[in-house]
């Protein structure tokens, strides 16, 4: 059984022979069967007792009896496909998730122009049973693990075969662009950035994990580390990881050391206690404070989109 998130095809055309080839037995006699997982990190033993689904691809129908036994007991529906179809669900279902990140910070992105709250409007059409609510959220981008190489991965399996996957493109130029519009809106509201102490609140591409893959805190802190700007980085869990990427920044054992003195705030992860910070504040020498995460509910910030 494979879980693994593999391009389509990957399980009949490269588990299968090699199986077959270190256990000495013939096609036919072994039955193979695709499970993507689709658990989400720091949530994964909920996911698993709680899915929205349970995909199974097999070779034989066999297959998917055993693997469906499995999970005897979890109440959620039960799609069953072949090898491909079934490996090619979990890469449509991160491509559709991250293309409503991507949608969002775009409509996010007009409606600062307008002078608009994008999660007043998102809130909106998220009521729509047809597009529902989640991953509306606008903001500085996806990062991780799964979305960026799971988009990328599509990306170049459509090529491949010939395919122009346009949307899936914008998807990443979109996400790969976001990060960076905060740096902007920094150098909007403090000018040139060389010299300037600027606290990076959250590391971690998401909240709770340690986990700084494709965070889009890296190229805002690539960015910022380039024109000049002297970074006082904090996250509750993953500051030993970014350190591994930036050693040369500072990096505090709290948000409220990091926040003291600095020029300005950028806030990359949507950490819970980030939202019960206040009067932590005023500790900075000047209250610029930009979020590229909806999280705090201080007065005197800035989104990212909002």
């Amino acid at each position: 059984m494979v879980k693994s998130t593999v391009p389509p095809g990957t399980t009949r055309s490269i588990v299968a022979p090699a199986v077959l080839e270190a256990s000495g037995r013939r096609d036919g006699s072994v039955t193979f069967a695709m499970n993507p997982e689709f658990l989400r990190e720091g949530r994964a033993v909920e996911d698993f007792f709680h899915p929205d689904r349970i995909v199974i691809g097999c070779s034989e129908e066999i297959a998917c009896r055993k693997v469906a036994a499995l999970y005897d007991g979890i109440d959620a529906p039960l799609v069953t496909a072949g090898l491909e179809a079934a490996e090619m669900i979990k890469y449509a279902s991160n491509a559709f998730l991250a293309t409503k990140i991507s949608f969002s910070n775009e409509i996010g992105n007009i409606c600062k122009k307008l002078g608009i709250d994008v999660y007043e409007v998102m809130k909106g059409v998220g009521l729509d049973t047809r597009i529902s609510p989640h991953f509306l959220n606008a903001g500085a981008g996806f990062g991780g693990s799964c979305f960026p190489k799971d988009v990328s991965a599509l990306i170049c399996l459509a090529e491949s075969i010939g395919e122009d996957p346009r949307i899936l493109k914008s998807v990443m130029e979109v996400n790969d662009s976001q990060a960076l519009r905060i740096v902007t809106i920094l150098e909007s509201r403090i000018g040139d950035l060389c010299g300037k102490q600027v606290a990076v609140l959250g590391l971690a591409f998401k909240d709770n994990t340690d986990d700084v893959r494709d965070s889009r805190a890296i190229p805002v802190i690539s960015a910022l580390v380039e024109k000049g700007a002297l970074v006082r980085a904090f996250d509750p869990l993953a500051n030993a990881a970014m350190s591994r990427i930036f050693p040369g920044i500072n990096y505090y054992g709290s948000a409220v050391d990091a926040l003291s003195g600095a020029d300005a705030c950028l806030v990359m992860t949507e950490w819970p206690e980030f939202s019960q910070l206040g009067h932590e504040f005023d500790r900075m020498k000047s209250r610029v404070i930009i979020e590229g995460r909806r999280i705090l509910s201080c007065g005197g910030k800035e989104g990212i989109c909002w």
